[in-house]
């Protein structure tokens, strides 16, 4: 791979990904969902033998208390004991991000005021396929589970056996889901918005999946609402001299293993530091087990850029708004700052993306694509809605109600203004 400048580069490529015709997979999503909408249980049945190739109408979808018994004797008290460690520090993180309903009593009596509530039903879906994520589950349910969601659904592609990842399910378990169902892809997302007999239908719809996912969750909303439009990840390192080849190869890796369309890039000003971190990044692929994943991602959405100053690389940094974005410099807090477009920020050498992706608290779904210019990280926000209240006294709607009618008047709206005025006050 070639050091490029700026100037050099085509960023939108780089940084914008492209599926091909997204129009006719629109078309393919948008038929999938109207059939699940059609004949609910039916069709997931069909979709999940056409696409997983397994059979489960004998078995059902709903994974049973026993499936569950089961995983939890096949995974290693090494990972529960990682797994619960990681669950009470997202816990610890979310629990500072709830707030609650206040009231504003005025001296003439009246009361402003906000509700939040928790919303009653929330699906997440949790990948399957290439990979399988334990920390996913925890990353979606634990911020519902904070903000008083009662049930929390979670939906996910079943293996060649009919079944799920045993971590899976016990994450599930620890993380408070209170159904889960093996199912995935359009047909998922279908039955968490329409509801069938066996899956019914919630409000909110959260987790990152692939673009039939992606497409699906875009077009179910409005009949529920999602999180965002997830899409592939992406890393983009910002470092100084003080960087380390293998370190920063490693990080770079570590999102190009995600998939092919995943995003890798390194900005420096440091040339020889570029030089040497693209060289090690060869060295790492030839090791890595996804060698294939990660080699197509890094030779296509990979990239080593020369920058003339760490300014010119935040600068560009806040044109992309990467989805994690690691500040590798000397004094990482003096740039933090200037940061104003990324999902996550990772300051200094010793917090390389995975430590935010499985257990430091933060929440890891972020907003990709760019998208980080105006979405947020999944939080306990995420799982809440805002009701106004409105109570006024007759003081304070003697002292405003000629306003009120002046302006919607003013908005051509005569019954408003004499829904005022039938109280007679003046």
């Amino acid at each position: 791979m070639e050091i490029k400048t700026l100037e050099e580069l085509d960023l939108t490529t780089l940084t914008r990904k492209s599926y091909g015709d997204d129009s006719l997979l629109e078309q393919k999503v948008a038929e999938i969902l109207n059939k699940v909408k059609r004949d609910g249980d039916s069709a997931l049945y069909e979709f999940t033998e056409t696409f997983d190739h397994v059979n489960l109408r004998k078995a059902g979808l709903r994974v049973k208390e026993a499936e569950f018994a089961e995983a939890y004797t096949l995974v290693d008290i090494e990972f529960l004991t990682a797994l619960r460690q990681a669950k009470e520090n997202i816990l610890d993180f979310h629990l500072k991000q709830k707030r609650t309903s206040w009231l504003d009593p005025k001296e003439d009596g009246s009361v402003l005021g906000q509700l939040l509530l928790p919303l009653r039903r929330v699906g997440i879906y949790v990948p399957g396929g290439t990979a399988a994520y334990p920390s996913s589950v925890l990353m979606n349910a634990l911020p519902a589970v904070v903000a008083g969601v009662e049930e929390i659904v979670m939906v996910s592609p079943p293996r060649a056996d009919g079944t799920l990842l045993p971590e899976v399910l016990v994450a599930a378990a620890e993380a408070g889901v209170t159904e889960v169902y093996k199912v995935g892809g359009a047909q998922a997302i279908a039955a968490l918005a329409f509801g069938t007999d066996e899956i019914s239908s919630v409000a909110k719809i959260t987790g990152p999946g692939n673009i039939y996912v992606t497409l699906a969750k875009k077009q179910v909303f409005g009949t529920v609402d999602i999180d965002m439009l997830a899409g592939p990840s992406e890393i983009l390192i910002l470092a100084d001299e003080s960087g380390k080849p293998e370190e920063l190869a490693a990080d770079l890796l570590s999102q190009a293993e995600h998939d092919r369309l995943a995003s890798a890039i390194l900005l420096s000003p440091d040339r020889a530091l570029l030089e040497l971190t693209v060289a090690e990044v060869e060295r790492q692929l030839a090791e890595l087990p996804r060698q294939e994943i990660a080699r197509a991602s890094w030779e296509t959405y990979g990239a080593a850029i020369w920058v003339k100053d760490l300014e010119e690389g935040i600068a560009l940094v806040n044109k992309i708004a990467p989805e994690h974005f690691e500040l590798v410099v000397k004094e990482p807090y003096n740039w933090l700052g200037r940061v104003r477009n990324a999902g996550a920020v990772f300051l200094g050498r010793f917090s390389p993306e995975p430590v935010g992706d499985y257990f430091a608290g933060p929440n890891h779904v972020l907003p990709t694509g760019g998208t980080a210019r105006f979405y947020s990280p999944l939080n306990v926000d995420t799982f809440m809605k805002k009701i106004s209240v409105i109570s006024y006294s007759e003081e304070a709607l003697k002292r405003d109600g000629r306003q009120i009618t002046h302006l919607a008047r003013r908005e051509g709206l005569e019954a408003h203004a004499r829904a005022v005025e039938a109280r007679k006050l003046w």
